[in-house]
C-alpha cells in the first residue's frame, strides 16, 4: 500500500480489493457452474452406439452359447476323466489279482482250478474293455471341449473385430464432442475477455473500480481454468501452436507498449519542468518518490542527498524551498510541512476519486 494514501484511505483501499475479491469469486462460482453444464448438451458416446446391432447382438449370443457349451464340456469332461481314472484303477488291481492268483496257480499245477482261471481271464478283459471304453469316452468329451473353446473363441474373435472398427468411430466422435464443447467453452469465455480487456482500458480507475476487477479476475480464471485445458490437443500440436500466436500476440502488443511509454517519457521530458510536474497526479508523484524513484522519469535517485534537488536524468524538480519560511521541500507537496504554507500546485493538481488504486 501506497505511503501517499491516507490511512482510512488505505483501510478503504484493503475493503474495495476485499470486495473485488468477493465479486470475482460470486461471478466465478456462477461461471463454473454454467461451464460445468454444458457437456450435458452433448449425449454420453458408447460403443454401442458405433456397432453393427444385429451382428453384435447375434455374436453376443452365440458367444453366451458357446461359453455355456464349453463350461457343460468342461463339467462333462471332469466326470469322464472321473470315471475313466476308476476304470484304470479297477483294472489294474484286477490285473494285480490275477497275477498273484496265476502265480499260485503254477505253483500248485491244480487241475480243478482250470475253471477259474478261465472266469479269471473273462472277468479281466471285461475291466480292460470298461477301461478303453472309459478312454474313449474321455477322448470324445475332450474334443467336445475343444470344439467348444475354438468355437468360442472365432466368435470371440468377430466380436472383437466389430468393437475395433466402432472403438475407432467411437475415438473419432468423442474427440469432435470434445471439439464441440471446447467451441462452446470458447464462446462464452471469449466475449468475458474481450469485455474485461475493455474494462481494463477504460474503466480500472473509475469510481466502481472494484467491480471491475472482480470482473477482469474472473475472465481471467475463466480463461486459464474453465477453457485453457480443455483445448484439444491433437498429439500437441494445437497447444503449441496456440501457445506461440499468443505469446506472439501478447510479447508484440509488450513490445509496442513499452515503445510507446518510452516514446510518451521522452515527449514529456521536452516539456517545461512546471508543466510536467502539474501533469503528474498528486498521489502518482508521492507513490514513486516512496520508492525512491523520480516521479517524472521512474528512474532511481538518492532522494537522501540534500544536494539532489533536480533528477540527474530527466531534469525534472524534486524539491525547491518554501516561499514563506524557504525551508526546502517537495516540489511536489501541496503544503509547506514546516509552516503550512500552500504550495504551488496546490490549486492544479486535481485529486483522484476517493478509493481508485493509485497508478505507478
Amino acid at each position: 500500500m501506497s505511503k501517499a494514501l491516507r490511512l482510512s484511505e488505505k483501510w478503504f483501499q484493503r475493503g474495495l480489493w476485499l470486495v473485488a475479491l468477493v465479486f470475482a469469486a460470486f461471478l466465478i462460482g456462477l461461471g463454473g457452474t454454467v461451464v460445468g453444464d454444458l457437456p450435458q448438451v452433448e449425449r454420453t458416446l458408447g460403443l454401442d452406439d458405433f456397432m453393427e446391432q444385429p451382428a453384435a447382438t447375434q455374436l453376443r449370443d452365440r458367444l453366451k452359447a458357446d461359453e455355456r457349451a464349453g463350461r457343460e464340456a468342461q463339467e462333462a469332461l471332469e466326470q469322464t476323466r472321473l470315471r475313466h481314472r476308476v476304470a484304470q484303477a479297477n483294472s489294474r488291481t484286477a490285473s494285480e489279482t490275477f497275477s498273484n492268483w496265476l502265480a499260485t496257480r503254477r505253483a500248485t499245477e491244480r487241475a480243478d482250478q482250470d475253471p477259474e482261471l478261465v472266469e479269471r481271464t473273462r472277468a479281466l478283459d471285461t475291466l480292460k474293455a470298461a477301461e478303453r471304453q472309459a478312454l474313449a469316452a474321455l477322448e470324445a468329451q475332450q474334443q467336445k471341449s475343444l470344439d467348444a473353446s475354438q468355437g468360442a473363441s472365432r466368435t470371440r474373435d468377430k466380436l472383437g473385430e466389430l468393437e475395433r472398427v466402432a472403438q475407432d468411430k467411437l475415438l473419432s466422435a468423442i474427440r469432435a464432442q470434445e471439439l464441440r464443447v471446447f467451441l462452446y467453452r470458447l464462446a462464452l469465455t471469449l466475449p468475458l475477455l474481450v469485455v474485461a480487456g475493455w474494462l481494463f482500458v477504460k474503466k480500472r480507475k473509475g469510481t466502481y473500480w472494484p467491480f471491475v476487477w472482480g470482473f477482469i479476475l474472473f475472465a481471467l480464471f475463466a480463461f486459464f481454468v474453465e477453457l485453457v485445458p480443455y483445448l484439444p490437443s491433437y498429439g500437441g500440436y494445437v497447444r503449441y501452436i496456440v501457445g506461440i500466436v499468443i505469446t506472439v500476440l501478447v510479447g508484440r502488443q509488450a513490445i509496442v507498449s513499452l515503445n510507446r511509454y518510452l516514446e510518451k517519457q521522452k515527449l514529456a521530458e521536452q516539456l517545461p519542468d512546471a508543466q510536467r510536474r502539474e501533469e503528474l497526479s498528486y498521489d502518482t508523484a508521492l507513490t514513486r518518490l516512496s520508492k525512491g524513484v523520480c516521479p517524472g522519469c521512474e528512474r532511481a535517485v538518492d532522494l537522501k542527498n540534500t544536494a539532489i534537488d533536480f533528477c540527474p536524468h530527466c531534469g525534472i524538480g524534486l524539491f525547491d524551498h518554501c516561499d514563506v519560511c524557504s525551508a526546502r521541500k517537495s516540489a511536489f507537496a501541496k503544503f509547506c510541512h514546516a509552516c503550512g504554507a500552500r504550495g504551488d500546485r496546490g490549486a492544479a493538481s486535481p485529486e483522484m476519486p476517493v478509493g481508485m488504486p493509485a497508478s505507478g
